[in-house]
């Protein structure tokens, strides 16, 4: 075959032509031989000397494209509302099929003559275009589809959406339909496909002749369905049909619509079904919460999600009731047992509602924070316990857990048991007055040996680290290293005793704590006695020894939480008792005589009486010592009892800790909170004034809070006067520019 221009007889030739295309547009075969000839007549009509003849061959072909579209058009539009679908899909898949074919066909036609001549977006945009863009020559294929579209949808639309409609509706009914599904959806797909040649707006035609009139149909019908629904059924039963009725209408969007039009349809029947019955549907929000009926919270969910601040109502009920529920499970709580109570009462409460968020609420984040407001709400209410308050209770349930008296639990168990525990504890705001108790009943333990277990010990500190920082333990570690420290120095002191050859008539164990990082009491400071012998030599000893090691330190002897063990060996069984030193000091008064006076004992231990009585009831009350009177007095005689006996050999004799005495401790624990809270305050306002160097008032407020709501909650007033001393202390100024701006003083 010669490429070359040369001389084309066009009648002969698009007869030829002619016949192939139509043969292709009923998809009847055509031989190889005649269809590689076909290209060859399109280029030679395309390049034919003296002049193209490509204009006139699209013409002719657009002339037989639209007589063939309207021979089809004229047989479906003479079919009956019953056949219509079937007929027009038949034609329609088999012109669809024909006319990529005539793309193909006419490829070089398309590619050197239509494309060349049509103008690009650039043009279409900026350009100064003076013909209309609507008469540019279309690509063959395209050309096809677009008098598809204009010469038959356009004039049959209105039959044919009528009954698609009708067959939507009848599919909704569970009614037979006029045609087989894949035809139905062959027939809406065609809307979409006849403009698949077009790069941009694919859907336009789709939307515009049947779409728009599919969304109000479905309008409508939801509309009256939901009216007599809400007649027949329940609240509950209703929500159910809603869900039944949305999935049935998901799954046919997909046997009929495309894609683009699932979501727009569902939005349409949730808005008839769901929204536009919202009122009804919050007024039931309490009841199905205070019932806690899960099957429909999780309906209800599901209906109100998709729809923008329709979840408020609900999640309103939801934390009300959580919270409800909480300050429920903890009123009332009394007894030596009353902080395990509370802590696990509330992890009870959290543990069933963080499964109904989880299970019902589909871990939605709004219902999260529900949970958490509420939660906050009780452990820091001041309703649920006046006195004390939750931070003293959970740092009193971690004692509980921690100390050596607690029986049937393995280490296992206590870790889960404080690792429940912090859920609670992460809900406080004041959590510098827990870390407060917390370590003082820890120096208690750690003092007294009272731990159950020192890998129990690091691994709730460790907890407590993770949840709020290192600098909220780092006390809790130096009382740990103080601890390691003291063993390595009472094995110095041992050594230092054999290399001077010096004895102890007892044996001698000894805790140096920093002053700055253990909680301990002030107020039995100043107490004073007389030590026996058996106890002062040790204590000369060991301040030598230190203060030879350590040059320029201070030891101050904490006797008040000293204990020791007596072995008692006056009666007919020897006895290993554990007491405090005051106990100590007066069971060795009676080594060398069975009885004593009052006035004796007081001028001994240089007690004062009125004092002397609380350490001495203790050790009546054991019958270890007794008194010749009921009410005690100078003249009161103390006798050692040597008929005692105990089913226990080794046993404890506790000092009594008088109510009095221990409401002193919570207050004073409180007044050091708050010296605390004044020192973190003006020390973060120094901190914020050093970076920001000049800051109004209002905003310096707000750094603060903001920089102290992980240990506290600080009052305003408590932030202004902090604000005040510093400025009295010139680490700031007022500015000279405005009274209500300060100024950082370098």
């Amino acid at each position: 075959m010669s490429l070359k221009p040369k001389e084309v007889d066009f009648d002969a030739t698009w007869r030829k032509l002619s016949e192939t295309i139509k043969s292709v547009l009923h998809m009847d075969s055509v031989r190889h031989e005649v269809w590689t000839q076909c290209f060859t007549d399109v280029y030679s009509l395309c390049v034919a000397f003296p002049e193209s003849l490509a204009e006139k061959l699209y013409d002719e072909v657009k002339q037989l494209l639209s007589n063939h579209v309207a021979n089809l058009y004229n047989e479906v539009s003479a079919a009956g509302e019953e056949s219509i679908l079937i007929i027009y899909h038949s034609h329609w898949m088999q012109f669809n099929k024909g006319a990529k074919y005539l793309d193909s066909l006419f490829s070089y036609l398309n590619v050197q003559h239509i494309q060349k001549q049509r103008f690009s977006e650039a043009d279409q945009k900026y350009g100064h275009i003076t013909m209309d863009i609507n008469e540019q020559h279309m690509e063959i294929g395209e050309l096809a589809f677009e008098i598809w579209k204009e010469e038959f949808i356009k004039l049959l639309k209105e039959r044919l959406v009528a009954v698609l409609l009708a067959c939507i509706k009848a599919d909704r009914l569970n009614e037979g339909l006029v045609a087989p599904v894949h035809i139905v959806k062959g027939v809406i797909l065609s809307f979409v496909e006849v403009c698949n040649f077009k790069k941009k707006n694919t859907y336009v035609l789709y939307e515009s002749v049947f779409e728009d009139a599919l969304l109000q149909q479905t309008a409508g019908f939801y509309r009256g369905e939901s009216v007599a629904l809400l007649q027949e059924l329940t609240p509950s039963q209703y929500m159910t049909r809603v869900i039944a009725r949305k999935e049935e209408e998901k799954m046919r969007c997909t046997k009929f619509l495309p894609p683009s039009c699932h979501v727009k349809l569902e939005k349409r029947v949730h808005k008839e079904l769901v929204e536009n019955h919202l009122g009804l549907l919050h007024g039931e929000c309490s009841k199905l919460v205070a019932g806690e009926r899960a099957e429909d919270l999780a309906n209800m969910y599901l209906l109100l999600k998709p729809i923008k601040d329709a979840l408020k109502p609900l999640v309103a009920c939801v934390q009300e009731h959580i919270k409800r529920q909480g300050l429920q499970a903890v009123d009332q709580l009394s007894g030596e047992n009353m902080a395990t109570q509370f802590v696990e009462n509330l992890l009870s409460v959290h543990c069933k509602y963080s499964g109904l968020v989880n299970d019902m609420f589909s871990r939605d984040q709004q219902f999260q924070e529900a949970l958490h407001r509420a939660f906050e709400a009780v452990v820091n209410s001041k309703v649920a316990r006046s006195s004390p308050k939750s931070p003293e209770i959970i740092a009193k349930y971690c004692d509980t857990l921690l100390k050596k008296s607690t029986k049937g639990l393995s280490e296992g168990e206590i870790d889960d048991k404080l690792s429940n525990c912090i859920t609670i504890f992460k809900y406080v705001e004041d959590k510098d007055v827990f870390q407060k108790f917390y370590s003082r009943h820890l120096a208690k333990r750690l003092i007294h040996q009272q731990s159950m277990s020192m890998e129990l010990e690091e691994s709730m500190i460790n907890k407590l680290k993770s949840a709020c920082g290192y600098e909220f333990t780092s006390k809790l570690h130096r009382m740990f290293t103080d601890m390691t420290l003291s063993e390595s120095q009472n094995q110095k002191f041992a050594e230092y005793l054999n290399t001077h050859k010096l004895s102890l008539d007892t044996n001698f164990s000894i805790n140096i704590l920093q002053a700055g990082a253990w909680p301990l009491g002030t107020t039995n400071l100043g107490f004073s006695m007389a030590l026996p012998l058996e106890l002062e030599k040790p204590l000369q000893y060991f301040e030598k020894f230190y203060h030879s090691n350590f040059n320029g330190r201070k030891l101050t002897w904490l006797h008040h939480l000293s204990q020791g063990e007596l072995k008692c060996c006056f009666t007919s069984r020897t006895y290993i008792i554990t007491m405090v030193s005051y106990h100590v000091v007066i069971l060795l008064l009676f080594q060398k005589t069975d009885t004593m006076r009052l006035s004796e004992l007081v001028e001994a231990t240089k007690f004062s009486s009125d004092g002397f009585s609380k350490f001495l009831q203790p050790l009546l009350d054991s019958k270890l010592l007794t008194s010749d009177s009921k009410e005690l007095s100078d003249n009161s005689v103390i006798s050692l009892n040597l008929k005692y006996s105990n089913k226990r050999f080794k046993f404890r004799i506790a000092m009594a800790q008088v109510k009095e005495q221990q409401q002193q401790e919570v207050a004073a624990a409180h007044s050091s909170v708050e010296e605390d809270r004044k020192m973190y305050l003006q020390a973060a306002i120094v901190r914020i004034m050093k970076t920001r160097k000049v800051a109004r008032h209002t905003d310096l407020m707000q750094e603060v809070i903001s920089h102290s709501k992980g240990r506290f909650a600080p009052q305003v007033p408590m932030i202004k006067k902090c604000i005040e001393l510093l400025l009295d202390k010139q680490y700031i100024e007022r500015s000279t520019n405005s009274h209500d701006e300060y100024k950082y003083v370098a």
